[in-house]
């Protein structure tokens, strides 16, 4: 039975590509609605506070901002909105921190046309989707350690890093040895680097 209202979906994604296939794919369901996009953090949470969608189906990597950040202000503006992560890197380190920051579940972005239609109903059925997503221990780096590596890239040093974190500069450089030793690094540029070949940064 068809309910009286569609579901109104939002896609945050910063490739034309995934917006224009996600609406192809559910363009022929009376149920579901795609209002808008955003390219986004900033344009996503401004979109929100015009729309006022019941899903926001969210990519994993924005240019703009962290999803783990971008979720409780998407919150803030929408509190009844469903936050659905759309990733085709499910067992990134930054998957777990944006689940525990209020986001619903994780689909990847291989799925079909029909799982994606299921899964966005399941989402406003249930409240989150299942089964769940991969443990974030397959991550190639935790999520403390992502973390850091973050911080690193964007220039921070080892003291701005354990006063950003609450950790002891021991900490910080045992995190980033780690980091390193996963990734094949010898120096901090080399790391960010390999972390953006990875799919990390």
């Amino acid at each position: 039975m068809l309910t009286s209202r569609s579901t109104r979906v939002l896609v945050v994604d910063d490739h034309p590509v995934v917006r224009d296939g996600v609406t192809t794919q559910l363009r022929m369901c009376t149920d579901i609605l795609v209002v808008g996009y955003a390219a986004g953090g900033g344009a996503a949470v401004r979109a929100c506070a015009e729309l006022r969608p019941d899903v926001v189906l969210l990519d994993l990597r924005l240019p703009d901002v962290s999803t783990a950040e971008l979720v409780p202000r998407l919150h803030a503006v929408v509190p009844e909105a469903k936050v659905l992560l759309f990733t085709a890197f499910p067992e990134h380190a930054t998957v777990a921190p944006t689940l525990a920051a209020g986001a619903c579940g994780v689909l990847v972005k291989d799925a079909s046309g029909a799982a994606l239609r299921d899964a966005l109903r399941e989402v406003v059925r249930t409240g989150r989707l299942s089964p769940t997503p991969p443990d974030r221990s397959s991550a190639p780096i935790t999520p403390r350690e992502y973390d850091v590596l973050r911080l690193v890239a964007s220039g921070h040093t080892n003291v701005e890093i354990g006063v950003e974190l609450g950790l002891s500069i021991n900490t910080v450089k045992t995190y980033m040895q780690n980091v390193m030793h996963k990734l094949d690094a010898r120096n901090r540029a080399q790391v960010i680097t390999n972390a953006r070949a990875h799919g990390l940064l």
